[in-house]
């Protein structure tokens, strides 16, 4: 019996679709944004997960995910770009500092560049 109210549990296919296009969105603005805005996305993948079905779903969780895995490798190189100034005398620091600089923007581009991606795919309603 239908009496013109919505049901709880029931979501429409497109729920969680317009979150998925804002998070998607700051991550690519995060090199921009010196990485300001990639945590304000993963929040809003985080709000918007628990109402979103389908393909927006999938792509709330890629993108959680994409966060999470970038961020572990950028605390890993950071480590090791610690280490290697505390062991500054040692033999050729400076060559791995700068080898881990550039890890460390590499980081930054596979972040962007898979944040992109997952922005297309959601345009062209395919799985992240």
């Amino acid at each position: 019996m239908s009496d013109g109210q919505p049901r709880i549990g029931e979501a429409h296919e497109a729920e969680g679709k317009p979150a998925a296009f804002i998070a998607w969105g700051l991550y690519i603005l995060s090199i921009p944004s010196v990485a300001l805005l990639a945590p304000i996305g993963l929040l809003v993948a985080y709000a918007a997960r628990g109402s979103a079905t389908g393909l927006p779903r999938q792509h709330l969780d890629a993108a959680i995910a994409l966060f999470w895995s970038v961020f572990w490798w950028t605390a890993a190189a950071g480590v090791l770009i610690v280490i290697s100034v505390l062991l500054s005398w040692l033999i050729l620091p400076i060559v791995l500092i700068f080898i881990l600089w550039g890890v460390l923007f590499l980081l930054g581009v596979w972040f962007t560049i898979k944040s992109v991606l997952g922005l297309i795919n959601l345009l062209q309603n395919r799985a992240p």
